[in-house]
């Protein structure tokens, strides 16, 4: 069982640590942006076409969650963090003394931030930016019922599930120890939990979700989900009734995570990767040290729910290279 350990002084920001805050956004291809904009739309997102790309929001958000763009095949392009001000010249210092090189931005992409790349070639972006990554546990509502009171709602008047923000991402990783190391010594970031040296878990050190990105083995990197917040296990399957309503039948839920402990659906995307509707995930403080521990398969993966696909693991982007 992961042991909780409280810090002495609950802080606003650990003082003198060095880590991003917030997955701040991503990027990938997919060969027709019309798919992307259908998907997405349908899941509940807030979806537009600007600058030549199809950016991603959610409902009365004003925070650009990610970006997608026409390409040959689907790929994941970056991942942006965000950092304190304060931090970025830090940050730059941090790389050099570790001899990673910086790069320029992608064309077309307008940056303040440091680019490089990770263990697997994965570009990698640390922007000054907002924190976006929650400063307290997302509240849940999942009422009893009232008595003498019809609570469910007609079918045909339930609300469009509108996700509130992006949880986190699962990325494919050739390397799970060397991926770690890389995310804890350059970007700042701790680790959860994990399973062996096939998933892992990390967390932002000035107060996150038990994991604002995540990694799993894999021949190649890739892009496994996105993780999307909603407010009660009532949205998740809605939300998995409304994708399905739109023809997106493929998936996997009802269940709960054991790591994370959050409710869950995905939704399989037309390129072989997912969605997922989020609810209640565990969360790490920042005046809280966590101490992650190493769990067997059999208690990693999920508590209860239906049996996974047979292709839910698999990295249709290394399939297509």
């Amino acid at each position: 069982m992961t042991q909780i350990r409280h810090l002495a002084q609950p802080v606003q920001r650990r003082p003198d640590e060095l880590g991003v805050h917030s997955l701040d956004h991503f990027n990938f291809f997919v060969p027709d942006v019309a798919d992307a904009e259908k998907f997405y739309r349908s899941f509940g997102l807030d979806v537009r076409e600007e600058g030549g790309k199809l950016n991603v929001y959610t409902r009365g958000n004003p925070h650009r969650w990610g970006s997608i763009a026409e390409g040959p095949r689907k790929k994941l392009n970056y991942m942006s963090f965000g950092a304190f001000e304060d931090d970025l010249p830090r940050f730059r210092e941090r790389l050099k003394s570790l001899r990673i090189e910086l790069l320029d931005a992608p064309p077309g992409f307008a940056s303040n931030g440091l680019w490089f790349r990770d263990e697997d070639g994965t570009l990698i972006e640390i922007r000054v930016a907002e924190k976006s990554s929650p400063n307290e546990k997302s509240p849940v509502d999942n009422p009893a019922g009232v008595v003498a009171k019809a609570n469910a709602p007609s079918r045909s008047k339930v609300p469009v599930v509108q996700p509130r923000r992006l949880a986190h991402m699962l990325v494919f990783t050739r390397d799970i120890p060397k991926t770690i190391a890389f995310y804890k010594n350059v970007l700042g970031l701790r680790l959860s939990d994990r399973s062996g040296d096939m998933i892992a878990f990390m967390h932002g050190i000035h107060g996150s979700d038990h994991h604002m990105i995540a990694f799993v083995r894999s021949e190649a990197p890739g892009l496994h989900h996105l993780s999307w917040d909603v407010g009660s296990i009532q949205e998740i399957g809605l939300g998995a009734m409304q994708m399905a309503d739109k023809g997106f039948t493929a998936g996997w839920g009802l269940g709960r995570h054991v790591l994370g402990s959050n409710y869950f659906h995905y939704v399989r995307d037309p390129w072989g990767s997912y969605a997922e509707y989020s609810s209640d995930i565990d969360y790490i403080p920042v005046d809280c040290e966590w101490e992650a521990a190493d769990h067997p398969p059999e208690d990693s993966f999920y508590v209860w729910g239906p049996t996974p696909p047979p292709d839910f693991a698999i990295n249709h982007e290394a399939a297509a290279d």
